[in-house]
């Protein structure tokens, strides 16, 4: 069998002028400030900075067009054709670039299920880098799994490479492109540690439902008696904040797999935004953050190193990095049952949909497919106040497949196991962006537990004439007034226009399902 230096020779990777290969996090920790490419934060955490890209590139990543999978991928304005002649020239222009480099190494896992976890190996020339996918992906349990680690996939990590986007036949300098045929990643020209943990879920997707499992951009706890709940939403709705619950155990916060026999997760960390984290408001990130943690593009105190949470001069999309195990009602190894609650977060802008609502099996499916939200600031380049948007299965930027082979998994799952579904709204109350106010997350984790705890289960729900969703009359700690949105608004009329406009956008968007059937369409706003 090849050395770990001749498989990196076979990928092009050679002549470096030293390589580390599976440093432990206080080896990183060190070599990256050695390397001063961050600072040591007061309560410990490593204080980084990701340049002028402070969230995800959609525009820049690709996926190779070639011959293995170019019929199964949906291509289209977020899953970016690229020809095997440019991934070639790029590969060459990534590998040259590492040459003379002081490169790190890990070799980890993406999944936790021992059946479906894939081998992965990260090559980057920045050691916080190392540590980034240290924390997020799952780690070797042995020096036996270290050492007979075989990667199913490398990522090649050059963050600070820029491409020439005449010459080199990307958009601009940066690019993320994934080959599915030569098992390969490769990352230039962007800092933000996101892209990296997020091209290899995206290829944990594509394989996953080949293997009969559902993979899902979502996170998830479980109560007391073993009662697992699903919360999918897009970055910014609150999957992190409001799975980290003390009353329940996190398996974990962004993306998960559901096989025959229950849920995993694919990862070995968190990643929370941390913009206005509190330790009233959110204890367990608070605590967290710490020793072997990273805190990316946070304001801190040059003398003190006291992190300031609530400030944004960088960008809102500050984040930070923890493994699970600093969660201290962690579920490890990250596996759980079938779901009993199926919860939709949305971060509404407009302030028209309720806080909480119940939806029958038509409605989760037509909810599902349009996977309302509004993405906040700074969660991708060029996004500097919300933007209303529809991601279907809550997660299409990084869904290869489909919409509809994911929507007919989790159709399936939901009849079996029978789970009840809630969408939830945790963006804007009183009025728009702007106008109103953010939830207050208390009042959304109360209407969550009720939700969860089977408290709901006896009040009348009401229809709303809209939204064609079913509203609680009343919730546990929750004031009537706040259940029905436009109680909220000082402006009845302005909110009957608001909420008409943002139905009109869902049932536009729906027109690019054209096959759904007449119950799921009918269960869309009116």
């Amino acid at each position: 069998m090849a050395t770990k230096t001749e498989q990196l020779h076979a990928l092009g990777i050679r002549n470096w002028n030293s390589i580390q290969w599976n440093l432990s996090t206080p080896q990183l920790v060190e070599l990256a400030i050695a390397r001063q490419e961050g600072h040591l934060a007061a309560n410990g955490a490593l204080l980084v900075e990701t340049g002028s890209r402070t969230g995800r590139s959609p525009n820049d990543r690709f996926i190779v067009e070639e011959d293995s999978s170019k019929d199964l991928i949906a291509w289209g304005s977020v899953n970016r054709p690229m020809s095997e002649e440019t991934f070639d020239h790029l590969y060459k222009k990534i590998t040259d670039y590492m040459q003379g480099k002081d490169l790190v190494v890990q070799e980890l896992f993406a999944g936790q299920h021992p059946t479906y976890r894939m081998p992965i190996r990260v090559v980057s020339e920045k050691a916080w880098a190392g540590l980034f996918t240290r924390t997020l992906f799952v780690r070797p349990e042995s020096l036996d799994e270290v050492k007979d680690h075989k990667p199913e996939f490398t990522t090649i990590h050059a963050p600070m490479l820029l491409a020439d986007p005449e010459k080199d036949g990307t958009n601009s300098e940066a690019f993320v492109v994934v080959n599915l045929a030569k098992k390969v990643v490769i990352i230039a020209g962007t800092q933000y540690g996101g892209e990296t943990k997020k091209s290899i879920f995206s290829i944990m997707n594509y394989r996953l439902p080949l293997q009969g499992v559902f993979p899902m951009h979502c996170s998830i706890n479980v109560g007391e008696k073993g009662d697992t709940a699903l919360f999918f939403g897009l970055s910014g709705t609150g999957k992190t904040s409001l799975s980290a619950d003390p009353e329940r155990r996190l398996i974990g916060d962004d993306e998960h797999g559901w096989g025959d026999d229950g849920v995993f997760n694919f990862e070995g960390g968190c990643y929370a935004k941390a913009i206005k984290l509190s330790h009233e408001k959110e204890p367990q990130i608070y605590n967290a953050i710490r020793y072997g943690s990273i805190a990316e593009n946070v304001i801190y105190d040059e003398y003190t190193r006291e992190i300031d949470y609530d400030d944004d001069s960088i960008t809102e999309n500050t984040r930070a990095t923890y493994p699970l195990e600093y969660i201290d009602n962690v579920q490890l190894p990250g596996i759980g049952d079938h779901p009993k609650n199926i919860i939709f977060l949305t971060a509404d802008a407009s302030g028209v949909l309720p806080p909480i609502a119940k939806l029958t099996p038509e409605m989760a499916m037509y909810h599902f497919l349009s996977g309302y939200t509004s993405k906040l600031a700074g969660t991708e380049a060029g996004i500097t106040e919300p933007t209303p948007t529809f991601s279907e299965c809550f997660g299409s930027p990084f869904l290869p497949l489909p919409a509809t082979r994911y929507a007919e998994m989790l159709g399936e799952k939901m009849r079996d196991h029978e789970a009840d579904v809630w969408l939830v709204n945790t963006g804007w109350s009183g009025g728009p962006y702007g106008v109103g106010e953010r939830m207050d997350i208390r009042l959304t984790r109360a209407m969550i537990k009720a939700a969860l705890h089977g408290e709901l289960k006896d009040v009348e729900f009401d229809l709303d004439p809209i939204f064609n969703v079913m509203v609680p009359q009343t919730c546990p700690g929750v004031p009537d007034n706040v259940l029905k949105p436009r109680n909220t608004w000082s402006d009845k009329s302005a909110y009957d226009e608001a909420a008409k406009k943002l139905a009109g956008h869902f049932r536009k968007n729906f027109e690019k399902f054209p096959d759904a059937s007449d119950a799921i369409k009918n269960a869309g706003p009116r």
